[in-house]
């Protein structure tokens, strides 16, 4: 239910305050929730927290004639914090000249003579007309997270690309740019500004998290962070589409499930604005309605979800396998599907490191995309993630420049190369690369080099979409990897005729089985994977036939 809106009545004469209170409960109470304080700066407090959880004050009933801050005073900082009250004064006949000078000074809406009995004909028709003006401007606020940040705030954009990735409803204020940001930060009190560089995340309690790790906010809002059980079937590592989709199965078919992802479901492919060629959508998704999907059903069939944490390690202790997490302990588990995918690699130029989250961004064109409206910004990548961000830019930025080393668009797919070639504000920059970023606080500009030299280009942000890195350290001296860090699966472990070492099983490697008997690999994570969403989500639903197959042989 919406918070009801505020009727707060100030008034140090305690007789007079519980009066006011009684004639406005009975004719507003059911409407509006009924504030009172018993002095202005016990009032203002009360504002300040009332701001902070969201809550709009629609009037403010104040009687003049107050020790220590007057009603005016009062309205005048309380003006400030809820900009859109309207304001009514309680005087005596003596201070009529007080008040007439307060409606050009502080926008006093009206002032009422004590005694107002009776209330039928010296209150409520006042007040029935202010709030009913009140009423047909008033737009509730956002009630659920609010997000204080400066544009320029790494911390801020990682804030906002783990909210928007995990489906986490939020508002975005800037304490310096919008005038709710400043109201914000003005209700927050203290001697010192907020500082915009520092983000600082407020919930519909009242309570607030500074600067705040993604885990301490997924606790906040409700995400599960500690696993239910200390016996799982089969631990999945990676929420992407292959990890997704051995949930869904797993969980289906009655196998105890968890769920483990770093960041977001979704992974890689949840940060891509559009899906076009994945089966069964004519008009195609995005990445993250795919992530959506995918979360709700696998949780529907009953898979726990475990979000944010990180594998750290798994220790084989026969027949059971082990994995360490970095923040919920030790989970044990009969088998595990390592489903953790690939990340995009850094951009290695001067400047770039500085200014990462603040105009140098690692995918989170859809987080991003919509604050460079009628600007110029660069795409660096030749893939299909860097071609659908590219096209999605297009529809906010004045101008679109998709930077690709080589000298044709080999590596995307041809929809996307047909796209592109559509948009008119979209201009693709062949055998091209970033040298340098250049910023004070946040992108400037970039210096590329292309088949005519160095060129300098003022550009307000670039959106990154290099390489293909496997999230595998953690596996190192546990699992067989490539040199590039990808798992060798099935034949790939046998190719020489013979079994891996320490392998201790009378058969072979199930086809998507790493090294270590019982954990296997789905996804882009494996060596010679096919790098497309549906190949992930059927090498994830494949895991699962393969650890029952384990399953039945123990």
């Amino acid at each position: 239910m919406a918070t009801k809106p505020v009727i707060l009545a100030v008034d140090d004469d305690l007789p007079v305050l519980r009066a006011v209170e009684r004639d406005l409960r009975a004719r507003y109470g059911n409407q509006y929730r009924i504030v009172a304080a018993n002095s202005g700066h016990d009032a203002l407090e009360a504002v300040r927290q009332l701001t902070l959880r969201g809550a709009a004050v629609a009037l403010f009933m104040v009687d003049q004639r107050m020790p220590k801050m007057t009603g005016i005073e009062f309205l005048a900082q309380a003006v400030e914090l809820q900009a859109d009250a309207r304001l009514v004064l309680l005087t005596a006949y003596a201070d009529t000249d007080v008040a007439i000078k307060a409606i050009n000074d502080i926008r006093l809406d009206h002032y009422i003579l004590k005694p107002w009995d009776p209330p039928e004909e010296k209150l409520y028709p006042i007040l029935d007309d202010l709030l009913s003006d009140w009423s047909a401007t008033f737009r509730p606020a956002f009630e659920g997270v609010r997000l204080l940040a400066g544009r320029w705030a790494p911390g801020g954009h990682a804030i906002r690309d783990y909210l928007t990735r995990n489906q986490v409803p939020y508002a975005w204020l800037d304490p310096t740019e919008d005038a709710e940001g400043r109201k914000l930060a003005a209700s927050l009190g203290g001697d010192e500004p907020i500082d915009p560089a520092i983000p600082l995340i407020l919930f519909a309690d009242g309570s607030t998290l500074r600067d705040p790790s993604t885990r301490q906010i997924a606790e906040k809002v409700g995400l599960q962070t500690k696993a239910a059980l200390p016996f799982y079937d089969v631990v999945i590592v990676g929420g992407g589409p292959a990890g997704l989709a051995a949930a869904v199965y797993a969980s289906s078919e009655g196998l105890k499930t968890i769920l483990v992802e770093q960041e977001a479901p979704g992974g890689q492919a949840g940060t891509t604005s559009r899906i076009e060629n994945y089966l069964g959508f004519p008009a195609g998704l995005s990445g993250g309605d795919l992530a959506r999907r995918g979360l709700a059903q696998a949780r529907r069939l009953g898979a726990e979800i475990l979000s944010p944490d990180e594998v750290t390690g798994i220790r084989r202790e026969d027949p059971y396998r082990v994995v360490t997490l970095a923040a919920a302990g030790d989970v044990s588990c009969q088998t595990v599907v390592v489903a953790t995918g690939v990340s995009y690699r850094q951009l290695d130029v001067p400047g770039a490191a500085d200014l990462a989250g603040a105009g140098v961004y690692y995918g989170a064109a859809t987080t991003e995309a919509v604050l460079y409206r009628d600007q110029e910004v660069g795409v660096v990548g030749g893939g299909n993630s860097a071609g659908q961000a590219a096209v999605y830019l297009s529809r906010f930025a004045k101008r679109v420049l998709l930077m690709v080393r080589t000298p044709e668009l080999s590596g995307m797919s041809q929809y996307l190369v047909d796209q592109i070639a559509a948009v008119p504000n979209l201009e693709v920059r062949y055998e091209t690369s970033v040298k340098a970023a250049h910023g004070d606080g946040h992108l400037a500009s970039v210096t590329n080099s292309g088949p005519n030299g160095d060129e300098g280009l003022p550009i307000s942000a670039i959106f990154v979409f290099i390489g293909q890195q496997p999230r595998t350290d953690w596996l190192e001296g546990t699992v067989s990897r490539d040199p590039g860090g990808f798992v060798l699966t099935g034949a790939q472990l046998t190719e020489d005729g013979k079994r891996p070492a320490g392998w201790g099983l009378d058969r072979d490697p199930f086809l998507l089985e790493s090294s270590l008997p019982g954990v296997f690999v789905a996804g882009d994570v494996r060596h010679r994977s096919v790098k497309r969403i549906a190949s992930a989500v059927g090498e994830g639903a494949m895991a699962v036939q393969f650890v029952h197959q384990y399953l039945s042989g123990l």
